[in-house]
């Protein structure tokens, strides 16, 4: 399975809400880096981590939250993708969309760390008590 393979079978797990898919390509020492600013904001090691600390929040705090896919791309060794965050925020109410990329690094084979870049500010706004 090449690297770009190993991360459209994690685009379309989630697609699938199917956690479980989406932690496969993570291994024990995988570092994950949630946007400085995002509600998430953090670097978690491992699936479990990155389950405690990012996807359960996520399913806590919104409802009909999602990644929309525009664009993959294959740079070897580094995987991008490109698309869309939207949800309802469970307590406020208020919906956003908000644009995103993804930044995969293999190494050996292995997925070593996952960057992601996002517009954070209509995820705040959304979150936001008022």
């Amino acid at each position: 399975m090449s690297n770009l393979d190993v991360i459209a079978a994690h685009y379309a797990a989630s697609d699938r809400g199917d956690l479980a898919g989406m932690l496969a390509p993570l291994g024990p020492e995988t570092t994950w880096t949630e946007a400085a600013g995002f509600p998430y904001a953090g670097t978690y090691v491992g699936p479990e981590e990155v389950r405690d600390n990012v996807f359960g929040p996520i399913a806590r705090d919104w409802e009909g939250y999602r990644f929309t896919l525009g664009e993959i791309a294959d740079a070897g060794d580094t995987v991008i993708g490109l698309g869309t965050y939207q949800g309802k925020h469970r307590k406020t109410g208020r919906s956003f969309t908000a644009r995103v990329a993804h930044v995969w690094k293999f190494d050996g084979g292995k997925l070593a760390t996952f960057e992601q870049i996002v517009d954070s500010v209509p995820v705040l706004n959304a979150a936001e008590d008022r």
